[in-house]
């Protein structure tokens, strides 16, 4: 089979290679999915750049989530059937086929194709778990969602006007304002200017879901409100900030650490309630993936790069079989 390999760490473009690999076998508990799409996701370019917290020992195949149909079912797996079309999350699915534990594997929504499927798991379970779980969203309070425009971020504003909540998004340009619009966004600010003075001047953030780190969540402790709720996704802009106790104490709000990853390990009864509730709205029309692009295999690690170099909006996929 075709799948990529990083043998050294760096940006994408320069360590993700293509080559040939054998099929793997389904192990115990495994499920062999033939892939059909892999959604590009910003762990790719940590995983590339040795940044991840997740460290494969060299070579190793990238990507994280798919959208394919099963193969073939190692002894033990026994929730699905050979050839069931199906999503899963697990590292090195980079590749034509792959063997991943079949409790990261879910039915793909009838209501979305290969790609929108393969960009369906991971944002809208983060999005999911951060505003229910994390935060407790209830309907008309204010969500701040930050990189908007991002695979995360729009399926966040979406479930947040799902939930009821006023969004203000937060983007790096007027074009990626239109996208935070179109996915639910009732306002939208830009990086550039003072959106922390706005969002406070008009009464402050119940929510904020905080995927960029650094200055984003900076300007969020000065903007969030009377017992806000700061969820903290990730740092995609390279920067871990501090979490300051006394400014917390002071302004009555709380930081919530989100790492999706770890309800997946420990509790995957949640994982598959969510699933279930996800699909349902996607197939009400209510949640759909942002799909910018659809890129041929041959150019996952030029994806991968558009992803680390900060301008895509919405989610990049690859597809397997072009």
């Amino acid at each position: 089979m075709r799948a990529w390999r990083i043998g050294a760490y760096g940006e994408p473009a320069d360590v993700m290679a293509l080559g040939e690999a054998p099929v793997p076998e389904a192990g115990p508990g495994e499920v062999l999915i033939r892939n059909r799409a892999v959604a590009v996701n910003f762990p790719d370019v940590l995983l590339a750049r040795g940044q991840y917290q997740e460290r494969p020992p060299l070579p190793f195949t990238p990507g994280i989530e798919l959208c394919g149909e099963v193969a073939a079912l190692g002894p033990g797996a026994e929730r699905f059937a050979v050839g069931q079309r199906v999503v899963a999350t697990a590292i090195g699915v980079m590749a034509e086929y792959a063997a991943v534990p079949e409790a990261s594997v879910h039915e793909a929504p009838d209501a979305l194709d290969d790609a929108a499927a393969a960009a369906f798991l991971i944002a809208y379970q983060t999005a999911w778990f951060g505003l229910h779980r994390r935060a407790n969203i209830q309907s008309g309070e204010t969500l701040l969602v930050h990189a908007a425009a991002g695979g995360v971020g729009t399926a966040a504003c979406q479930l947040g006007a799902v939930a009821g909540a006023e969004v203000i998004g937060v983007v790096g340009s007027e074009a990626k304002a239109r996208v935070a619009e179109a996915s639910g966004a009732a306002r939208v600010l830009l990086r550039g200017e003072d959106w922390a003075g706005a969002v406070k001047a008009a009464g402050g953030a119940d929510v904020v879901f905080d995927p960029v780190g650094g200055a984003a969540f900076t300007g969020s402790a000065r903007a969030v409100g009377f017992e806000g709720r700061i969820v903290v996704v990730g740092f995609a802009s390279g920067e871990v900030p501090p979490v300051r106790a006394d400014h917390a104490l002071v302004k009555n709000y709380s930081v919530l650490g989100l790492h999706w990853a770890l309800y997946q390990r420990r509790r995957p009864d949640l994982v598959a309630e969510a699933h279930a509730e996800l699909t349902r709205l996607a197939a009400e029309g209510a949640v759909r993936p942002v799909v910018s692009a659809a890129v041929p295999f041959a150019d996952a690690a030029q994806a991968v790069q558009r992803l680390a170099d900060g301008g895509t909006t919405g989610r990049l996929v690859v597809a397997v079989g072009e």
